[in-house]
């Protein structure tokens, strides 16, 4: 199977369990991986004949920046649920990272990644 990849989508949104995290938005990163029969497209070079990963990619920030969520968990699989709206989509992979985690340790970020 073909696979589109989209790394590193960045999108500011209110997510987290402490109450500090409800009330301000905070950076979210988000790497997209779906898997989509490419063939058609490589022969047409037509875009309706593949996934359009632009709007993949508007629909992943509308979802980081105006909906909230408690848990990465299940922030990252709304955002597999939306890219599988697509019926071309026939799986799909979603990581999403916080990268500023509200922890004592000094980390990168904490991450969920699904797979569906």
């Amino acid at each position: 199977m073909d696979r589109i990849l989209i790394s590193g989508i960045r999108e500011l949104g209110v997510h987290g369990v402490l109450p500090e995290e409800q009330l301000r938005p905070q950076p979210f990163e988000v790497d997209v991986e779906l898997l989509v029969d490419v063939a058609a497209a490589g022969e047409s070079d037509a875009l309706e004949d593949t996934v359009d990963y632009s709007d993949i990619c508007d629909a992943v920030s509308r979802v980081v920046s105006s909906e909230r969520y408690q848990l990465l968990e299940r922030l990252a699989s709304r955002i597999v649920e939306v890219c599988r709206a697509d019926p071309r989509v026939v799986g799909a992979v979603v990581e999403v990272r916080k990268l500023h985690p509200p922890v004592r340790a000094l980390v990168d970020y904490v991450a969920v990644r699904v797979e569906r």
